[in-house]
């Protein structure tokens, strides 16, 4: 697949893995979770979205052990930095919660999906 066809197809992925984290986040802040203790239980219902989601749409790769502990890896690395994008907004800006956890779940969008492309979704593409 085209690398135009690859950032649509990850984008739409994004976009639900990052609904998915949001929801969870939301939901979880007003039952008295902070926020950053929330985040993670949002990255973890969000992972599986993604993981599955750019196996078997984004990038039309065979999944395996291989495969899931690298895109595991490129998430934690992704999630670590998210967690510190998200303290430092939530510590030094006025944003809302949400506001700043899409801007950050945006930010680090990039990097994963290099990440993914060139390291994590390598093997051939399945006969469709």
């Amino acid at each position: 697949m085209s690398l135009p066809g690859q950032l649509v197809r990850f984008g739409c992925v994004g976009v639900a893995a990052s609904a998915v984290h949001l929801v969870v986040v939301s939901a979880l802040v007003p039952a008295g979770i902070l926020p950053l203790v929330a985040n993670v239980a949002g990255f973890a219902a969000a992972f599986h979205v993604s993981y599955y989601g750019h196996r078997g749409w984004t990038f039309r790769r065979r999944g395996g052990s291989r495969e899931y502990g690298r895109m595991l890896g490129v998430s934690l690395a992704g999630f670590a930095m998210n967690e510190v994008l998200y303290a430092g907004l939530l510590a030094f800006t006025p944003l809302d919660y949400r506001v700043a956890l899409a801007i950050v779940l945006l930010a680090v969008a990039c990097g994963t999906f290099l990440a993914a492309r060139g390291w994590v979704f390598t093997r051939p593409v399945e006969s469709r």
